[in-house]
């Protein structure tokens, strides 16, 4: 078992015990451009509170009179050792909420045996990150790629997450063009002008520019990115690196399958945290379609919802290998740095340590589909 790490030192300040309590604190932190951004989801944010809604409509049924005295959370994916069957989705301009930003959740992840996803939208660079880690040899650190207009460029971020010692390549595949957030085209949302898109600025000057009445990153993605990529694309990145292809934002078996045909060797069930299309299927129910259609041919992972250790159980029990959290970790990083996002972290994983206890499982590989019972609510 892994040790437990160290709640947020400030005895003056609340003390979060949950993942919602760092959510509320985190108000307090944030500008409220930065929160909207953080927060909000698409359109109406339907899908965005789904995302919840599904493990609430999923309850379980445990075990009893099982020796549960020795607990190990310890997996792997791709072959890459992970203390706990955890991620750190690729988020966007981590920097709002703290100065370290992505660099804090990289060493956050890496000090706790979990894995981290660096966004090609960072605040902080593929060779900043990875010079930060280089006391984690083994950390599993991959790096998401969005696919420019201009492939130069594009071969070239890819290149550098290559040389920098980067694990994985997770190709975002559910935004062809960006979903609409009103929050952030209320907000005419823009980078503050001492922060810039660190692997795009160096490469290429790209940045996020400010336009009236709509939010940049809308307009940069309608500028910069690509949305006639197709699935004929994936061979062509394969073919500029030997990293193994992740594609990320899956929601139906079909496309599932495709992926296995075209060689992604790991897929990521996710809807983009509700942020893309509002109304799309949340990402636990795709998961439960997803599993089966694959029938074990590339290891599957889960992003979107996930808020206690009891949600992880139960998207292991439906196949799962591991995985993502988003937001919970900007509101450690807000309220207090890699320490914050450290504690969450630890958080979730106390709460799956103990769920898997309650439940009769000493082991990972002990989570299966006979723990669950789908309610209506």
């Amino acid at each position: 078992m892994i040790a437990t790490m160290t709640a947020v030192p400030n005895e003056d300040r609340f003390q979060p015990i949950n993942l919602f309590e760092y959510e509320k604190l985190a108000k307090q932190y944030l500008s409220q451009m930065a929160l909207d951004y953080y927060s909000s989801g698409a359109w109406d944010e339907i899908t965005l509170r789904d995302n919840r809604t599904a493990f609430e409509r999923i309850k379980l049924r445990p075990r009893i009179l099982v020796d549960v005295s020795d607990r190990h959370l310890n997996t792997s994916i791709l072959g890459q050792p992970l203390e706990l069957p955890l991620l750190i989705a690729p988020m966007a301009f981590q920097c709002l909420a703290h100065p370290d930003g992505e660099v804090a959740t990289a060493l956050a992840a890496a000090s706790a045996g979990v894995g981290t996803i660096l966004s090609t939208m960072a605040t902080k660079s593929i060779e900043e990150v990875a010079s930060a880690c280089e006391r984690f040899p083994d950390s599993v650190r991959w790096f998401q790629l969005y696919i420019h207009k201009d492939r130069g460029l594009t071969r070239a971020l890819v290149e550098k997450a290559y040389q920098s010692g980067y694990k994985a390549l997770c190709l975002t595949v559910d935004a062809p063009v960006l979903g609409q957030r009103e929050k952030d085209r209320r907000n005419e949302f823009a980078l503050p002008l001492d922060l810039h898109l660190a692997n795009l600025a160096t490469i290429s000057g790209l940045d996020i520019s400010h336009e009236k009445g709509e939010s940049g990153l809308f307009t940069y993605f309608a500028q910069q990115l690509n949305p006639a990529v197709t699935w004929s694309d994936l061979e062509w990145l394969q073919s500029i690196s030997p990293l193994p292809l992740v594609l990320k934002g899956i929601l139906r078996p079909d496309d599932a399958l495709r992926a296995v045909e075209y060689g992604a060797k790991a897929i990521i069930v996710s809807n983009h945290g509700g942020r893309q299309l509002d109304g799309a299927i949340a990402s636990l129910d795709a998961l439960a379609e997803i599993v089966p259609a694959v029938n074990g041919r590339v290891e599957v992972l889960l992003d979107g919802g996930i808020r206690r250790g009891t949600d992880i159980l139960k998207a292991l029990a439906l196949g799962a290998k591991a995985v993502l959290i988003g937001r919970p970790i900007l509101w450690g990083l807000a309220v207090a740095g890699q320490v914050g996002a450290s504690h969450v972290i630890s958080l979730l994983q106390d709460e799956l340590n103990i769920a898997m206890a309650l439940s009769g499982c000493a082991k990972l590989h002990d989570i299966d589909a006979s723990l669950l019972k789908f309610v209506r609510i």
